[in-house]
């Protein structure tokens, strides 16, 4: 089997390429990217509701979603759509 030597510059490049990977993973990370579709239970979590409330919302329209094989599916635009359109601001100057 024939070996190969690693030099002190091979070393150096494998430690760039690591840390442009690792910047990569980070700026993904901050820029907050969110999955397009979400399952009931990541919803519940989100949103802090029971199952019986969650499906109060898909019931009354209030919470679109999409069924495909027997599997509900939300998109995480139009649950923050929901909560901007049912956000209730008080006007604290009386």
């Amino acid at each position: 089997m024939p070996t190969s030597i690693i030099t002190t510059d091979d070393l150096r490049d494998f430690k760039m390429e690591l840390l442009d990977d690792i910047k990569k993973l980070l700026t993904n990370q901050s820029k907050g990217k969110v999955k397009k579709y979400v399952k009931s239970s990541e919803v519940m979590d989100l949103l802090q509701v029971s199952p019986g409330t969650l499906q109060n919302l898909r019931i009354n329209g209030t919470l679109p979603y999409t069924k495909v094989g027997g599997i509900i599916y939300y998109d995480t635009e139009e649950i923050q759509k929901v909560m901007d359109a049912n956000r209730v601001q008080h006007n604290l100057n009386s």
